[in-house]
C-alpha cells in the first residue's frame, strides 16, 4: 500500500512538472520536431483541444519504466510511439511543393537560404556564331586581335529566402529570389579573359499553394513576380527590364512543368532593348523529367508575333551527392541580355549543384 501510494504521488509530480515544464504548441509545426512519438501525438491532441496532459505524462513514465504498468499498457504506448506522422506533418513528395515550401514538414523558416533556379558552371561552352557586334565600337577600324573566342566559361548562381510567411488565408509566402548569370572569355588571353556579360536579376516573388487534380495532373503553386534584370554596363552595351509575372507549377510523375507569362513595365524608351519582347516573347515554360537520379530539363521560350524564341535542352547525371555533371544545349534568342537580338546556337558542359 505504502509503495503504491509513493507511485501515485510521484506521478502527480511528474505529470505537475510536465505541464509546467512544455510551452503549449502554437502550431502544427511546432510538433512536427518532436521526436518522441507519445509527446509529439500529446502535441497534436493539445492544438486539438483534448485535455490530455495527465495521460501524456502517465504513458510518457510507463514508457521509461519510471512507473510500473501492464504489459497491454507498454505495447500501446509502444504503438502509440511508433504512429506514422499525420499527413500534414509529413514532408512532401512533391518536387515542386518541397521547392516552395508548400507543405508544414517543408519549412525551413525565414531568411534561410535556398536554391532558386538552377546552380551550375559550364567548364566550356562552345558558341558556332559569337555575337561580335555590341564590342565593334570598342576595337577601332580594321581590328581584330580582341574579336570573342568561340569556347568560354559560364556560371548561373541563384538562390531564394524566405521574407514573410503565411501572409493570407491562403497560406502565401513572401520570397526574395536573384540570379546571375556570367559569361566569361576565360580562354581568350589576347583580350585579357574579359567577362563578355553578366546578367543580374532580383525579384519578389508571392507564393500561394494551389492543390487541385485535372486528370492525373496536379498542381501545387501560383505565384506573382516582380522583376528586374540588366547587366550593369553604360552607353551601347547597356541592357535591362523590368517584368511582372504570373507562374503556375504541376506536376505528373516524374515530370514537372511551369508556365510563366510576363508584361514589361517600361516601354523600352531610353534604353538599349526597346524590341526586347519580340525577341524574347511574353512567357516561357520549363519542364524537368526526373527518370531515377537523371534529370531531363527543356526551357522553351516562344514570340507569337515574329515567331522568335528559344530552346535550351539540358541533361543531369550524378557524379558524387549534390555535385552533378551537366550538359546543356541552345538555340535562339536571349540567352544572355546582350545578345538578345542576335541567334545564337551553344553546347555546354560542366557541372551543377542539384538538391
Amino acid at each position: 500500500m505504502m509503495r503504491t501510494a509513493r507511485n501515485t504521488a510521484l506521478l502527480g509530480l511528474f505529470v505537475s512538472a510536465t505541464a509546467a515544464a512544455a510551452p503549449a504548441p502554437a502550431r502544427i509545426v511546432d510538433c512536427v520536431s518532436i521526436l518522441d512519438g507519445v509527446l509529439r501525438l500529446a502535441c497534436y491532441d493539445e492544438l486539438s483541444g483534448k485535455d490530455v496532459a495527465t495521460a501524456t505524462a502517465v504513458a510518457a513514465a510507463v514508457k521509461t519504466g519510471a512507473v510500473a504498468g501492464s504489459a497491454a499498457m507498454q505495447a500501446a504506448v509502444t504503438e502509440t510511439a511508433a504512429a506514422p506522422l499525420p499527413p500534414e506533418s509529413r514532408p512532401s513528395t512533391s518536387v515542386l511543393a518541397r521547392h516552395w515550401e508548400n507543405g508544414i514538414a517543408d519549412k525551413h523558416g525565414l531568411f534561410a537560404f535556398r536554391p532558386h533556379n538552377d546552380n551550375y558552371l559550364l567548364l566550356a561552352k562552345y558558341n558556332v556564331a559569337p555575337n561580335n557586334t555590341p564590342f565593334n565600337i570598342f576595337r577601332g577600324t580594321g581590328g581584330t586581335q580582341n574579336t570573342l573566342q568561340h569556347s568560354e566559361l559560364a556560371f548561373q548562381l541563384s538562390f531564394k529566402m524566405k521574407l514573410l510567411e503565411d501572409i493570407s488565408s491562403q497560406h502565401a509566402d513572401l520570397w526574395f529570389g536573384y540570379t546571375q548569370q556570367s559569361f566569361w572569355q576565360a580562354y581568350n588571353a589576347s583580350a585579357s579573359r574579359p567577362f563578355r556579360d553578366t546578367n543580374y536579376q532580383p525579384e519578389l516573388i508571392a507564393s500561394i499553394p494551389a492543390k487541385f487534380n485535372l486528370l492525373g495532373v496536379q498542381s501545387q503553386f501560383v505565384n506573382f513576380g516582380l522583376v528586374h534584370q540588366s547587366n550593369g554596363q553604360v552607353a551601347t552595351l547597356s541592357r535591362s527590364w523590368n517584368r511582372i509575372y504570373a507562374q503556375a507549377g504541376v506536376e505528373s510523375g516524374d515530370v514537372t512543368a511551369v508556365l510563366r507569362v510576363w508584361k514589361r513595365l517600361d516601354n523600352g524608351v531610353g534604353n538599349d532593348n526597346p524590341d526586347i519582347i519580340d525577341y524574347l516573347g511574353r512567357g516561357d515554360l520549363v519542364v524537368n523529367y526526373r527518370p531515377g537520379k537523371q534529370r531531363f530539363t527543356l526551357l522553351q521560350r516562344h514570340s507569337f508575333s515574329t515567331g522568335r524564341g528559344a530552346t535550351q535542352l539540358g541533361w543531369v547525371t550524378p557524379v558524387k551527392g549534390d555535385l552533378k555533371g551537366y550538359v546543356q544545349l541552345f538555340s535562339g534568342y536571349g540567352q544572355s541580355l546582350i545578345d538578345y537580338n542576335a541567334y545564337q546556337r551553344t553546347i555546354g558542359v560542366g557541372v551543377m549543384i542539384d538538391y
